[in-house]
């Protein structure tokens, strides 16, 4: 007699749906985006932390309407991997649909807060995530089932959420923080091409025209090897890209001190001062001036002729 298929707990289920390994998927862009707001200026750690809440919001609710969207469309039937909340049976379809329309309202709350204390204009970019979010698989034409998730990912959960959290903490959004959520958006979109190429067989069979179901598994395979090396790629880019070292030419230690300090306003962090009397008084001066303007998280070095008579201060 065949034993009977033990059904698994509804917590079980609930927290299988929550897909806890894909939560790093919306701390990662906030980590990196404070980050680069803690080198570019001052961040504003309230900012951050709200910024995180919307992160998880939005990365719950796109997990659960996920979810409840596949079930309806049939695209969870033998699928392999992870229990499905709203496929199990355990847990009513209804349900899910309410916990991603939770979820999302958690990130719309956080995210207006937001939006009223730094700029109104992040309403625009809120809405167009909670719309993307649910259209991914929701709706009557989800582009998720197009061989467009990869690029809503790069998009929503690596450059718009590492630049939106650096313009929220510093109120601008700078090249670096652009560079470094392509990195993040590299590694999410990886996670979804993994994912993907997990679930090629049943997503062909309901008809979910993914980007691994459109060019097969090895193309794949390459596209996710691709994404990996890309995203390791970023900070080496981001390395060799840095600001270079300024040349300060002032003669004046007051003009000196204007001069860097400009410069730091620009985002410099690099000067090499340009020598008057090969390392004397004047330019002992001059390099105490800079140094003050450039302040402690900067560098500044005296270039003279002699080895010995090389001055770096930070």
């Amino acid at each position: 007699m065949a034993q009977a298929t033990r059904m698994p707990s509804a917590a079980r289920v609930w927290w299988s749906a929550v897909r806890p390994a894909t939560l790093a998927a919306s701390v990662a862009p906030v980590l990196v985006g404070t980050a680069v707001a803690l080198h570019e200026g001052s961040p504003r750690w309230a900012a951050g932390l709200a910024a995180l809440v919307v992160g998880l919001g939005m990365q719950l609710g796109v997990n659960f309407a996920n979810d409840y969207s596949d079930h309806v469309r049939g695209a969870d039937v033998a699928r392999v991997g992870p229990v499905r909340a709203a496929a199990s049976g355990v847990v009513a379809p209804e349900r899910v649909r309410l916990v991603a329309i939770a979820a999302f309202a958690v990130a719309a709350v956080a995210g207006l807060a937001l939006s009223i204390a730094v700029d109104w204009r992040l309403l625009i970019v809120g809405a167009a995530c909670l719309l993307a979010g649910w259209l991914y698989t929701g709706g009557p034409r989800p582009y998720g089932y197009f061989g467009l998730g990869e690029l809503f990912v790069f998009v929503f959960f690596g450059l718009v959420a590492t630049t939106g959290t650096v313009y929220v903490e510093i109120g601008r959004i700078t090249p670096l923080g652009i560079l470094m959520g392509c990195g993040v958006g590299f590694l999410a979109t990886a996670i979804l091409v993994l994912n993907n190429l997990r679930d090629i067989d049943t997503d062909a069979v309901a008809g979910k025209r993914t980007v691994a179901t459109r060019i097969g598994r090895g193309p794949t395979r390459i596209l996710l090897l691709l994404l990996v090396c890309g995203a390791f790629a970023v900070p080496i880019v981001v390395f060799d890209a840095g600001h270079p070292a300024v040349r300060v030419t002032a003669r004046r230690p007051a003009d000196v001190a204007r001069q860097v300090d400009r410069l730091v306003r620009a985002g410099h962090r690099e000067f090499v001062l340009e020598p008057i009397d090969r390392g004397g008084m004047l330019d002992q001066e001059r390099l105490g001036a800079a140094r003050y303007a450039a302040g402690l998280q900067s560098r500044v070095e005296l270039d003279v002729e002699a080895p010995t008579a090389l001055a770096i201060a930070r």
